[in-house]
């Protein structure tokens, strides 16, 4: 497949991942797709990732339909959104944030400090 017969949209997404303010290593492994693998692009960057009854579950790798940093972190928005919005005389909120031992556990709960504390 080559890139002309990709989505706009999906091209569109993923072009911006190429740039600040993902880091260097994303933008070279979806620098890397868009280049070299049409088909992984797509199911990379076609959707977004979707919290489940199972919470953010996916392959990770670079895109919104992966699990890293940034989708971890866009969640992370969300919940801050809707708490911000339903508990608006909870000063402040708290939460609790664990993980387990699975690849990147640490640096997804780090990564959810990182956007709740910014709250």
């Amino acid at each position: 497949m080559t890139m002309n017969k990709i989505d706009p949209k999906i091209l569109e997404t993923a072009r911006q991942w190429t740039m600040p303010p993902y880091d260097e290593q994303t933008r070279q492994q979806v620098q890397y797709l868009m280049d070299n693998d049409a088909a992984e692009l797509i199911e990379s960057f076609y959707t977004d990732l979707e919290f489940g009854t199972g919470g953010l579950r996916g392959i990770m790798g670079p895109g919104t339909n992966r699990m890293n940093i940034y989708t971890v972190g866009m969640a992370t928005q969300g919940l801050a959104n809707y708490l911000k919005m339903n508990f608006p005389d909870k000063n402040p909120i708290q939460v609790v944030i664990a993980h387990d031992c699975r690849n990147n556990g640490r640096l997804f709960a780090q990564t959810t400090a990182n956007v709740l504390s910014a709250n």
